[in-house]
């Protein structure tokens, strides 16, 4: 069942994280970004459609922007025990398919996706240079099966903006997706 995104207010700051990437098992935290003018935050899973069918092209403006400043940091927090795919070693897989050229974080007790207020699979988060929220939403029209072709064209556009220093102008429409799988206890809604 699809499940959109929580829509975060607009100007909140991005919490911080620390967590092992999946690749190099190095820490990642968001001090590690201070010097971009803009951090995407993308909540991605290895199982999921919704993200399975936008991953390649996602991996393609992710590195574009990256060119431009734009850092951008992956987090799976799918709990693993029922989703095995969304083990670490199994996401490091996914790096390589879908060509994802940044850190891939694994976050085990989900305490991050908890402190962002993640609800699904993708769900993206764009800050500012200030690290404040600008943009929280879609990556495009796109989603399994509607026939609308995956060109990352929102989130592009919104990337754009942030990079000039510009607001992302209201509406913002949800992500939609698979509900990130929660350990018990730790279900927000």
């Amino acid at each position: 069942m699809a499940v959109n995104s929580f829509m975060v207010e607009l100007g909140t700051p991005a919490p911080g994280f620390a967590l092992a990437d999946v690749v190099s098992g190095e820490t990642v935290a968001l001090e590690d970004f201070a010097g971009a003018p803009a951090l995407l935050v993308a909540f991605l899973s290895n199982h999921c459609p919704y993200v399975r069918h936008i991953e390649s092209v996602f991996g393609e403006v992710a590195a574009r922007y990256a060119a431009q400043g734009l850092a951008v940091v992956g987090i799976s927090a799918n709990e693993t025990g029922n989703y095995p795919d969304d083990a670490p070693e199994h996401l490091a897989g996914q790096v390589k398919r879908a060509g994802f050229g940044f850190p891939y974080l694994h976050d085990a007790d989900q305490r991050v996706a908890l402190a962002y207020r993640a609800a699904c699979t993708p769900d993206l988060f764009l800050y500012d240079a200030q690290r404040r929220l600008a943009y929280r939403g879609q990556f495009d029209d796109a989603r399994p099966r509607n026939d609308v072709p995956v060109t990352g064209a929102t989130l592009s556009a919104a990337i754009d903006l942030v990079l000039a220093g510009q607001p992302v102008p209201e509406p913002q429409y949800p992500s939609v997706g698979c509900s990130i799988k929660w350990l018990p206890g730790n279900d927000p809604s």
